[in-house]
């Protein structure tokens, strides 16, 4: 929104009210980006999000909306939460997944509903592809906005998405997840229109 950078250099003057605003208006947005990778510890993440948004205010020029850079500090957030763990120390976002970090979320599978079923097949893909689905499907942000938080070209991005929905559907699968009911969630809807090529990358 147009007062977003407004409301963030009154509250880094130390308007609290200000703070409040900022805080209600993307609060859902970046709880659940935590939610289902960090449980418990979604609470203190968010906190620890907006509270690192103010304290790099300064480096925010508005080249890109607050909503992305707040999903730029949330992912910093969620790397150094998981490099705490004991299995995160020497992890490869790459190549690690959150279940591999998180073991407790394994757990989820085949007991959960369908919702709940396809975060189980997102936490077993490597961290990176699972935020950029994630936040290209559930946050709508474009090439573009996801550019600025991974720090590279919208290019590039859109062949990274290509492989994140190839590898999903390929998790769901082996899971015997494929037959999702497609109204369950946004994402899933969208990875069955992307399996029938009418989506693009």
């Amino acid at each position: 929104m147009s007062d977003d950078l407004a409301l963030l250099d009154s509250w880094r003057a130390g308007d609290v009210r200000a703070g409040q605003a900022l805080f209600r208006r993307y609060f859902h947005d970046v709880y659940r980006f935590f939610e289902h990778k960090v449980g418990p510890e979604a609470d203190e993440l968010v906190q620890q999000t907006f509270a690192a948004s103010v304290a790099a205010a300064a480096r925010f020029r508005g080249g890109s909306s607050f909503r992305t850079y707040l999903f730029a500090i949330a992912r910093n957030q969620l790397y150094s939460f998981l490099r705490q763990l004991p299995s995160g120390e020497r992890a490869d976002f790459n190549t690690s997944s959150i279940a591999d970090l998180v073991t407790s979320i394994a757990g989820r599978i085949g007991r959960a509903r369908d919702v709940e079923r396809l975060h189980a097949a997102l936490a077993t893909l490597p961290v990176e592809q699972q935020l950029l689905l994630e936040l290209h499907y559930w946050q709508e942000l474009d090439a573009e906005a996801l550019g600025v938080v991974f720090e590279t070209a919208p290019g590039t991005i859109r062949v990274r998405l290509a492989r994140a929905r190839k590898a999903l559907r390929a998790r769901m699968s082996e899971l015997e997840l494929a037959q999702l009911d497609a109204s369950t969630d946004g994402l899933s809807a969208a990875l069955t229109r992307a399996e029938e090529g009418d989506l693009e990358p």
